[in-house]
């Protein structure tokens, strides 16, 4: 299964993925290639405001050349989501690559999945009225599908405020979404619209083959003038002269530290490094 990673924090954070290390945490070696880790490509989002640098490339990041940028660039960011693919659901290409990414009100909204839905084409149809959606998709994957229905469910809070909606109206369409979604198979993702960062935890396959929870594991740092924490692919640090918040989300704990296992159907809702759901 895929890899999801995200950070919340209240302050600017540099977050440094050198993604051939970081997939293999929740992936062995493929014993016919011998890339480590999910070889279907991968992908990163940092947000600066409303916007979102997005990099993304559908290849192992083993054999990427432009995935060395995020291991020297210092992006400063307070909201960072990646993702490693193993592909289930339509061929290794940009258009299926995640994280994915949508305007939505004024802003952008990034999604990543981990999981795999089955039918979902069938079972959860897109409109079929192209002007019913603010999205459709572009690739083939059950991923970017389910992401267009989210889009579908938040447009009108967005489009009826003229603002941006209270979080806790935001919240209450993720956990519909969620709910919906989780019946069509393994349903842990990750999503962002720059302001708030939100996650699903559901079911993955574990290290021994068999599908089941956690699928996604929280950790809640305690307010510190400085947060660092460094493991295998992932390097982070964060300072400030007041102290701040700052949350961290995987599939697998990375490294020593407090990672919680968040029960299968629990939404998080993370703002500026602090739990509001």
């Amino acid at each position: 299964m895929c890899e999801l990673f995200a950070v919340s924090s209240a302050r600017p954070a540099r977050v440094r993925l050198r993604f051939a290390e970081f997939a293999t945490h929740g992936a062995p070696v493929e014993p016919v290639s011998g890339v480590p880790g999910n070889p279907d490509g991968w992908g990163a989002a940092y947000f600066d405001g409303p916007d979102a640098h997005v990099l993304r490339e559908p290849v192992p990041a083993v054999r990427s050349v432009f995935a060395q940028v995020l291991e020297h660039h210092d992006f400063h960011s307070p909201l960072v989501l990646a993702h490693v693919r193993r592909a289930s659901r339509g061929p290794v290409s940009l258009a299926n690559t995640q994280p994915f990414v949508r305007e939505l009100g004024g802003r952008v909204h990034v999604f990543a999945h981990n999981g795999d839905l089955p039918e979902v084409q069938q079972r959860w149809p897109l409109a079929a009225d192209a002007r019913a959606l603010p999205s459709r998709p572009v690739g083939q994957t059950d991923s970017e599908h389910v992401f267009c229905q989210l889009l579908g469910m938040l447009e009108p809070l967005w489009r009826d405020s003229g603002h941006a909606p209270s979080r806790q109206a935001r919240l209450r369409v993720v956990e519909g979404f969620a709910e919906r979604v989780r019946e069509l198979g393994p349903a842990n993702f990750l999503y962002s619209d720059g302001e708030c960062l939100f996650a699903h935890a559901h079911r993955r396959r574990q290290a021994d083959g068999v599908v089941r929870e956690p699928g996604m594991y929280l950790w809640l740092r305690e307010p510190a003038t400085a947060h660092e924490h460094e493991v295998a692919g992932l390097q982070l640090r964060a300072s400030h002269g007041q102290a701040h918040r700052l949350a961290m989300l995987a599939s697998v704990p990375l490294g020593a530290g407090d990672w919680r296992a968040l029960p299968a159907g629990t939404v998080v809702g993370l703002a500026h490094g602090d739990r509001f759901a």
